[in-house]
């Protein structure tokens, strides 16, 4: 079983705010599937299969989670999910914002350190491992005299291209699930996606 996490905070204060990109991707990727979220602990959780890449290969069994912790205690939640289900750390997807990275780009990692990313190094503070998987979805940096923490639960700007990463954010988790994440990398680390809308 393989699983994928969004991060954000609970609430609808915080749902569409850029810090929630986790949960928008992972509700969208739950659509794709059919599948239903149910409050189980720390999570809101679905889990159901998706056919795989290989052809006449069994459907890999999925696991989508929200955790309800708040972002800094994203690990609670994650500890709980390896607790419960049988799923290794690097089996996990973990979906999250990324300053570092321009609105409009994707970008995955294979693991490493949090990048300061406080729900990130929660779940590497409480499993002790940082060798699982991320899907970086790019929110930009505020301009200057902007505070990040405000920037970073404040709404986006742009509703349309919003929508057109999270779709693609979503295509590409998918793509970790059937063809693994090194296929995902090379078809999604490169692409700009705001380039790709202006050629169409």
């Amino acid at each position: 079983m393989k699983c994928l996490i969004g991060l954000g905070n609970p609430g609808k204060r915080y749902a569409l705010t850029r810090h929630n990109i986790g949960y928008m991707v992972i509700d969208r990727i739950g659509q794709k599937l059919g599948l239903k979220f149910v409050e189980r602990g720390f999570s809101s959780i679905a889990s159901g299969s998706v056919p795989h890449g290989l052809k006449d290969a069994e459907p890999s069994r999925v696991l989508l989670a929200k955790p309800a912790t708040y972002m800094n205690r994203s690990g609670v939640a994650v500890v709980e999910i390896l607790e419960d289900f049988p799923i290794l750390i690097q089996d996990v997807l973990v979906i999250h914002d990324d300053m570092d990275i321009p609105f409009g780009r994707i970008r995955f990692k294979r693991n490493g350190s949090s990048g300061g990313h406080k729900g990130v190094q929660s779940i590497i503070d409480l499993t002790g491992q940082c060798d699982f998987p991320r899907l970086k979805v790019g929110i930009g940096r505020p301009e200057a005299g902007t505070d990040p923490a405000d920037y970073v639960l404040s709404t986006f700007d742009d509703g349309d291209l919003l929508s057109e990463v999270v779709e693609t954010a979503a295509c590409a988790a998918i793509m970790f699930l059937t063809s693994g994440l090194g296929q995902a990398m090379n078809q999604y680390n490169s692409g700009l996606i705001l380039e790709e809308l202006e050629r169409k």
